[in-house]
């Protein structure tokens, strides 16, 4: 399994708008982060995303991503959801996600789900997955995880025993927790150093990923609040780092 960081930042990205901190201007590119999502694929080369925000464009090229096989949604916000009408180059495309999730995808996009689609609309196909149960994507068993996002229930992914993917969360009831027990790598939300009420904070994110005992754990969704990526990186353990755009990790 190769994992693909296509972006991680949070809703407005960094550098943000009109500021001027230390990591807004920022020539290292690891402090360059576009909106928060991942791309997994399999050794037979079938590609699935996790969300597609409004970055998708911008990182479809960056990173020559000319098909996708799969695209799980964790929830309806912008900033993973706005990219779907940039898919159309691509002609097609199947996107799993919950009930609410469908809804709004239906709702922001009449012009591609309605009865008449808009002439050259892109084929794509919307599955409604149930958040308990687990279920076979391009050959992997997929777990659904809930979480709360403030007051907002979003869903995080297992992939197989190699992977979870959790971002945008607030709050993980135990018997959910455990459904990431015994992965070999996590990637978390950590908004940043101070608490929010909508996101984990880094300190939370490294809390649950020790008590689940995850060996490896890289964090994401990441505002400018974090400080720099080479500073805040040095003051953590190697197998508790902040991931950045363009890292690929190859899983066996």
């Amino acid at each position: 399994m190769k994992i693909t960081f296509l972006g991680t930042g949070t809703s407005v990205g960094v550098p943000q708008m009109a500021c001027h901190c230390a990591v807004c201007q920022s020539q290292d590119e690891r402090d360059k982060r576009l909106r928060a999502s991942i791309m997994v694929e399999t050794k037979e080369g079938k590609r699935v995303l996790v969300d597609c925000g409004p970055d998708f464009r911008q990182q479809s090229l960056r990173y020559g991503i000319e098909h996708v096989d799969g695209i799980l949604m964790t929830h309806i916000h912008f900033d993973h959801a706005e990219g779907i009408n940039e898919i159309r180059p691509l002609q097609e495309a199947d996107i799993y996600c919950e009930r609410s999730v469908k809804e709004g995808i239906l709702r922001f996009y009449p012009y591609l789900f309605g009865e008449h689609p808009y002439p050259g609309a892109p084929e794509l196909r919307l599955h409604e997955i149930d958040a308990e149960h687990v279920f076979t994507l391009c050959g992997m068993n997929i777990t659904p995880i809930r979480a709360m996002h403030g007051k907002l229930p979003v869903l995080g992914y297992r992939f197989d025993d190699d992977l979870v993917y959790l971002t945008d969360f607030s709050q993980v009831e135990e018997r959910e927790s455990e459904k990431m027990s015994g992965v070999k790598v996590a990637i978390l939300d950590a908004l940043r150093e101070k608490e929010h009420p909508s996101h984990v904070n880094l300190g939370q994110a490294m809390e649950l990923a020790d008590r689940l005992e995850i060996p490896q754990v890289y964090f994401t969704h990441m505002s400018h609040e974090m400080g720099l990526h080479s500073w805040r990186n040095e003051q953590l353990p190697p197998s508790r780092q902040l991931a950045y755009d363009g890292l690929v990790l190859e899983l066996k």
